[in-house]
């Protein structure tokens, strides 16, 4: 049954020879696609020229700002105020290690120097706040007879002397520097090596792969035989996280090889298997082109998109080339063919598209940059598949057709399913979930399944529930790196800090500022996860101390402001982190044992409660700076935007799945797998110990994106049958037949290719693959078992209506048609099998097969 130009239904006719064809009929957007293939295949060639050559400038690079939610409370204070924090933003810390020794060494200091040098002298680095032994903003103090004498950890006149290594060994100590720039063995000490967020004399961002590079060179390189070196960081994470992305591309190519393999198994054609990966190529290609002219890379989070447009593509592409191998195989010619399978695909298709890309942009909704440049990036990318997969595939096919093979395959295949030998007798057990006991089991299974899931889903967590950096393997150099400087510093690199603000530049009147801020100190002391806390009150108290003879009863908070200013203004002028230059803020810094969810909230509650009961209108404590503030503002956020993500992400399938099938019942049966499905999602990552972060924050979005797609290409075809007035169970077999099989083809080929990342070294790619394995299949399950089981109870008498004159008329080409004309009443039922009938035929028309449809 083809359709004429006025939308009224044609014969059910084989077209093998094209003359034959009117080349008028179908919609504009259909004649506009074929009739002028030509051009738009030029057309097409140019674009991809284009962006082939815009694509190859592609960067990748991360962002220190593009992980932080910008409108949190947290960010705008921190970001409001971070000129005066520059030892609470982006920071390195390298630690240097004497295998075989105390650090008291000349030959370990000579190193240590040469490190400390390298690192000062490194692009991007904010040389004015670096701190180490070598470094003069690295005091001593003491108190002699002769009153406060104090000066650099490592003197000018320094020589690798016994003497001058006792000297070093005494201001360290008189510094009180164990714990903090010494580890508490004195084996080894720390550079504290903070950073720009921009080159100062390009403006550009800094470069973290670069940069990552630079201090393996500067720093560990330079560890001699005795000396080991760890480094430490956020630039270090994203930059051995982008250096993987080489890996990345690898398992990206084993997703394409896996992807061919299974595809030309199926269709044993060489021509519309390649055809099939080529276009989802060129997608991938157009994606990296546009993302370049829009100023924007790729980075260790967004690196997930180009998979996702090919495996996109790969799905829609397969469903092409499927229904034009089965209508070549019934003798049309391949141009024929193709405008066939437009015709019937092209509102399933682009629905699925369009409720991939509006499904994407909703992730734009979570106020990170880095998840709004991933929700613009695949977003671009689904809509692109429109024309490369929708447009350019058929139109190609429409030229090369298929092979000779892959067209009576295809003609044996759907026989031995109408015969219920062979292959139909798996087929034939989906038909089954038609029929009201195993529609109801299956249904109750799938309740119970769902209600114990969503149980287990409601333990699932936010944020990082492992130390060090969770983005890496627990075994990476770096996590090791981490976990060293941890068991052997007194202070974590896990900071949190609050800043205590006041509206008065001056920096004689510190008493009533000192005391609420040793307040807040000893409050997040007392928090279990915090190890310890730092301010400028501690720094202040101790020069007290030893401005009256080291007298430990002076270690206190004095009450004479002269007292306090007097040790103020000296350790002020000796250059200080702790404090600005017109002491309007002061950080309370507290260093967390690890940065894991449970940590941060705990942490972030109090300081939060002490400041609503301690701010005045002259003195406020603002939360949050440091790499934890940070990360409990990202918590917060993300926590907050999880749910209210998927809800936008499901209203916007339902409006869209419901302008595709007028039904709400239909909507109903396309949704359920995906909830179930996303429910099941969460479990899982309860099970495997994966929070909600960044990282995994979209997967479960995206997974939703892609498996609407499954249930609109089975429902399409199954109410395109049903309207005709075909049963359930015949519909429901006629849909498997067309697109069905080529939905489990699919969902076996992507997690079949991404079940590969899970032996990536990058841990968080790892999540994401066993997360998307695990919904393309489940999405697929869910399609072939439970949407037939839910048709049973929701859409069993959709073809009742055109007996009873209620449905519209629609042909097995997915375009509706208009109710029967009035005075000419509704077929009766022989007029109906007739058309059943025809239908039947037109699907055995083997023997019609001309060598000319199949391309030779």
């Amino acid at each position: 049954m083809a359709m004429g130009s006025d939308g009224v239904t044609e014969a059910l006719t084989v077209t093998a020879d094209p003359a034959e064809f009117d080349r008028n009929s179908g919609n504009l957007l259909e004649r506009l696609v074929f009739n002028y293939r030509v051009l738009l295949i030029a057309v097409c060639a140019v674009v991809t020229a284009l962006f082939g050559y815009e694509a190859s400038k592609i960067a990748v690079n991360a962002s220190y700002e593009g992980m932080m939610p910008a409108s949190h409370p947290y960010i705008r204070n921190y970001l409001d105020n971070r000129d005066n924090l520059r030892g609470l933003g982006n920071v390195v810390r390298v630690v240097v290690e004497n295998k075989n020794g105390d650090i008291y060494d000349a030959e370990y200091l000579k190193t240590l120097a040469e490190i400390n040098d390298a690192l000062y002298l490194t692009r991007g680095v904010d040389r004015a706040w670096l701190k180490s032994l070598w470094t003069p903003l690295v005091r001593w103090s003491e108190v002699t007879e002769r009153g406060f004498v104090g000066g650099p950890i490592i003197p000018g006149d320094f020589s690798p002397t016994p003497e001058s290594l006792e000297k070093v060994k005494a201001n360290v100590q008189r510094a009180g520097l164990v714990g903090t720039l010494v580890s508490n063995d004195s084996r080894s000490s720390m550079i504290v090596v903070p950073l720009l967020e921009r080159y100062p004399d390009t403006k550009a961002p800094i470069d973290y792969q670069e940069l990552s590079h630079r201090l393996e060179e500067n720093a560990r390189a330079k560890a001699g035989e005795n000396t080991r070196v760890y480094i430490v960081g956020f630039a270090k994470v994203m930059g051995d996280l982008i250096d993987g992305l080489r890996q990345v591309m690898s398992f990206f190519l084993i997703t394409a090889v896996t992807a061919a393999a299974l595809i030309y198994f199926y269709t044993r054609c060489v021509r519309s298997t390649l055809l099939v990966l080529a276009c989802s190529l060129i997608a991938v290609i157009w994606h990296a082109g546009i993302m370049v002219l829009l100023g924007k890379g790729l980075d260790p989070f967004t690196m997930l998109v180009p998979f996702l447009v090919f495996a996109i593509g790969v799905s829609h592409g397969a469903q092409k080339m499927n229904g034009i191998m089965q209508d070549i195989g019934r003798g049309n010619h391949k141009w024929v063919a193709a405008r066939y399978t437009f015709r019937r695909l092209i509102i399933a298709g682009l629905t699925a598209l369009l409720a991939d890309a509006v499904g994407f942009a909703v992730l734009s909704i979570i106020d990170i940059p880095v998840i709004r440049d991933l929700a613009l990036s695949a977003s671009i990318g689904v809509a692109i598949l429109i024309f490369t997969n929708l447009f350019l595939l058929p139109v190609l096919l429409s030229y090369t057709g298929v092979s000779p093979k892959a067209a009576e395959r295809s003609l044996r295949d759907e026989s031995q399913e109408r015969g219920g030998s062979g292959i139909g007798r798996v087929w034939s057990v989906l038909d089954r979930f038609t029929e009201r006991k195993w529609a109801a089991g299956t249904v109750a299974l799938a309740a119970v399944v769902t209600v114990a899931s969503f149980a287990i889903s409601t333990h699932l967590k936010i944020g990082d529930l492992d130390a060090g950096a969770p983005e890496l393997r627990a075994d990476s150099r770096y996590n090791r790196d981490n976990d060293f400087v941890t068991r052997n510093f007194g202070l974590s690199s896990d900071v949190f800090s609050v800043m205590v603000k006041t509206n008065k530049s001056d920096c004689s009147n510190f008493f009533e500022t000192f005391v609420e801020a040793d307040r807040l100190a000893r409050t997040l002391r007392e928090t279990p996860g915090v190890q310890t806390t730092t301010s400028f009150v501690d720094v202040v108290t101790s020069g007290v101390m030893g401005n009256y003879e080291g007298n430990p009863k002076w270690l206190t908070i004095a009450r004479d402001q002269t007292v306090l200013n007097s040790a103020a203004a000296q350790r002020i002028s000796w250059g200080t982190d702790q404090v600005n230059s017109d002491c309007t803020l002061m950080p309370v810094t507290a260093f967390l044992v690890d940065h894991k969810a449970d940590t941060l909230a705990r942490v972030s509650k109090v300081a939060e409660a002490f400041a609503a009961e301690h701010d005045t209108e002259d003195r406020k404590f603002l939360l949050a700076a440091g790499n934890a503030g940070i990360e409990a503002a990202t918590n917060a956020v993300v926590k907050e935007s999880n749910v209210k993500m998927l809800l936008y992400v499901y209203a916007a399938v339902v409006v869209l799945c419901f302008v595709a099938f007028r039904s709400w019942r239909a909507v109903v049966v396309a949704l359920v797998p995906l909830v179930i499905t996303s429910i099941l999602a969460e479990a899982l990552m309860v099970v495997l110990g994966i929070g909600v972060k960044v990282a995994t924050l979209p997967v479960i979005a995206l997974g939703v994106g892609i498996g609407v797609d499954y249930a609109l290409y089975l429902l399409s075809v199954q109410l395109t049958q049903q309207r005709m007035g075909v049963p359930l169970d015949a519909a429901f077999r006629r849909a498997v037949t067309f697109t069905g099989k080529v939905v489990a083809l699919i969902g076996f080929t992507l997690a079949a290719g991404v079940i590969t990342w899970v032996s990536s070294p990058i841990k968080f790619q790892a999540d994401m693959g066993m997360l998307l394995a695990f919904m393309f299949l489940w999405n697929m399950v869910g399609a072939l078992v439970l949407i037939p089981a839910l048709s049973h109870f929701l859409l069993r008498d959709v073809g009742q209506k055109v007996a009873e004159g209620t449905g519209p008329v629609v042909p097995e080409s997915g375009v509706r048609h208009t109710e029967p004309a009035a005075g000419h009443g509704v077929p009766s039922t022989q007029e109906q099998g007739a058309v059943l009938e025809n239908v039947v035929k037109f699907d055995r028309r083997a023997e019609l097969v001309p060598k000319c449809a199949m391309g030779e």
